[in-house]
């Protein structure tokens, strides 16, 4: 059975420019160049994901979806048994039920693939979305990073067709990213639970009458 993928599909640019500083302080012999520019690698798919806030998206789409991943199981799950009952049934099944079972079969086939379109589109459309929120706010925290970095160029390792062959593990500045967009933007603390309702006191029950004198 096909199953759904999270984080399958990212719109990234294969390159990130960032504007290099490019101050110049005047001397009398002439002007002195800045600090060379560096060049860095960002897996662009892993720090979206591996935010605190990819994380949490990605438990709440795990969530949303169950129910409809375990419906897809419980159709594969009636396709095998139909499998099952047909071939241990090839000798004393009749053949009007070996018919009846494999259109019963071809139904479901159908209906299981209906319903995993509609379940990869659906996921498709949030985890997009997902990644259009994490990955506008995270051009900000790289940008920043870039320039105060003194980087002039930052590639993204996990676009498709990216040039990078090889690089050196110091030149990777994912880390970097996934932690200053976690400190730029942290997960908001839950709502604390409400206290439960204190159960009301029952009225006070008049004290019975005594016979022959009128109640209080």
């Amino acid at each position: 059975m096909m199953r759904y993928q999270y984080w399958t599909s990212l719109s990234a640019g294969a390159l990130l420019l960032l504007s290099a500083p490019a101050a110049w302080a005047q001397g009398g012999a002439g002007a002195a160049a800045a600090a060379p520019a560096k060049i860095g690698l960002l897996n662009v798919r892993q720090a979206i994901v591996a935010t605190a806030e990819g994380k949490q998206a990605s438990a709440q789409m795990q969530s949303q979806f169950a129910p409809q991943q375990a419906e897809l199981e419980n159709l594969q799950k009636q396709i095998q048994d139909l499998q099952s009952r047909l071939t241990s049934g090839a000798r004393t099944l009749s053949d009007d039920e070996k018919a009846r079972l494999q259109r019963q079969g071809e139904f479901l086939v159908r209906q299981s693939q209906r319903k995993q379109d509609d379940l990869n589109e659906a996921v498709n459309v949030a985890q997009t979305d997902i990644f259009e929120s994490i990955g506008g706010k995270m051009s900000n925290v790289m940008d920043r990073y870039g320039r105060e970095n003194n980087y002039l160029l930052i590639l993204d390792t996990s676009a498709q067709g990216s040039p990078v062959i090889y690089s050196a593990t110091q030149m990777d500045v994912t880390a970097d990213i996934i932690r200053l967009y976690d400190q730029a933007h942290p997960l908001k603390a839950a709502a604390p639970a409400a206290a439960p309702a204190q159960p009301s006191r029952p009225a006070a029950t008049p004290p019975p009458a005594t016979p022959g004198r009128p109640a209080q």
